[in-house]
């Protein structure tokens, strides 16, 4: 489905001959391309007690702007009784996480204490994460519907039926809750109303989360392709084929977007020159990779099904470092106060120098913790797959 850019419109100009015009129409396109650069590049962080969607901010680049202690101590943890692989939201003094249970939690973020439940029907939560915006909460289920919540006392706002299973994270832009389902659509609601404001149809299941900056939504696909869609209406700007079936979630910074594949290899796509900058593979080990990436100062880290988290050079693709785990790395690293930190499906909280890979600290939390750490506040909340909950500080 790949479209066009369309010409810009031009109004009448007076006394412009064809070649001046078209001199003014490239000057335009040069600064508009800066601009968009440069809000990519000066992407900011979430404020320090916030945390609100997956990954933390829109261009999902997994960092926060609090700090953490060296040594790390359970705060609280919160028994939910079923898995948890929806990854925490943080806003307003509390915790917001799904449960394959079949509910939308909130917690007190100091105390762990429970505000409020929401039910949803079916099978529950799955991977998508609650993002939080405007004082409403909003999530998708694994029966394909989107939850529009209100964050302070749980009431429903709306619910918007997709045409089967949700595990992608809603993402609010514009007014908009940008989420995608596995009918192959990308969807954009209204998020005070849930009204339908556009549709995207791909050529496969849409697992992933949108990324976005500067009025565009980038989004990976199970049909192999990342596309750039804009926010405003739904019109596809431009797609870069990755080769490869993906299910990880792009981080843009600065001119790029970087994500892994199941073709065993993480790219840096340039969003300038719509081509692929680089690619990295393991020289031996060939593994998916499924977890997303996160990007700091000048790095990107992600986890394998290689069981391993990769430390690359943002700017080359050059392996900086490696660190083993004993089990499959599904979890999206977060970057905090010069520190990473991920789960792993063997169980464990991994905090790990972004510089060197070397070992800082880790928690056995004696099961898989596939979803993701979410960092505000000075402090850290994850879930694992037994459905316990646990706050960090």
């Amino acid at each position: 489905m790949k479209t066009a850019l369309l010409a810009p419109r031009v109004s009448r100009l007076g006394g412009v001959g064809t070649a001046g015009l078209a001199m003014a129409m490239l000057a335009a396109g040069l600064v508009a391309a800066s601009l968009a650069s440069a809000a990519r590049a000066a992407a900011p962080a979430p404020p320090a007690d916030a945390w609100p969607q997956f990954r933390g901010s829109p261009a999902l680049t997994g960092v926060s702007s609090t700090s953490l202690p060296a040594q790390l101590k359970v705060l609280w943890t919160y028994e939910a009784g079923e898995s948890i692989e929806s990854s925490a939201a943080i806003a307003d003094g509390a915790v917001f996480v799904g449960r394959m249970g079949g509910e939308l939690l909130a917690l007190d973020l100091e105390t762990g204490a429970l505000r409020w439940r929401y039910p949803v029907e079916g099978d529950g939560i799955g991977e998508s994460s609650p993002a939080v915006a405007g004082g409403i909460a909003y999530v998708g289920d694994l029966k394909g519907n989107v939850h529009a919540v209100a964050a302070a006392d749980g009431r429903r706002v709306w619910v918007f039926k997709t045409g089967t299973e949700v595990k992608s994270s809603p993402v609010v832009a514009e007014g908009k809750v940008l989420v995608g389902s596995y009918d192959q659509h990308l969807y954009a609601l209204d998020a005070r109303t849930g009204q339908l404001a556009w549709k995207l149809e791909t050529e496969g299941p849409v697992h992933a989360t949108a990324a976005v900056a500067d009025g565009l939504a980038y989004i990976t696909g199970c049909d192999q392709r990342l596309r750039a869609v804009r926010v405003a209406d739904g019109k596809e700007m431009f797609e870069v084929s990755s080769d490869a079936y993906t299910g990880a979630s792009p981080a843009l910074a600065g001119d790029r977007a970087y994500y892994g594949t199941f073709e065993n290899e993480v790219l840096a796509v340039d969003l300038k020159t719509r081509r692929i900058a680089w690619r990295y593979q393991h020289p031996q080990r060939k593994f998916p990779f499924y977890s997303s990436a996160a990007v700091a100062d000048g790095r990107v880290v992600l986890g394998g099904r290689d069981k391993m988290v990769h430390g690359l050079d943002a700017a080359t693709g050059k392996e900086l470092w490696t660190f083993a785990t004993q089990g499959r790395v599904e979890s999206s690293p977060a970057i905090a106060g010069g520190r990473v930190y991920v789960g792993s499906n063997d169980g464990r909280l991994y905090v790990l120098d972004p510089g060197s890979g070397k070992l800082l600290w880790q928690f056995d939390a004696g099961a898989p913790l596939s979803a993701s750490p979410a960092i505000a506040g000075g402090r850290l909340v994850m879930g694992t797959q037994d459905g316990r909950l646990y706050c960090f500080r």
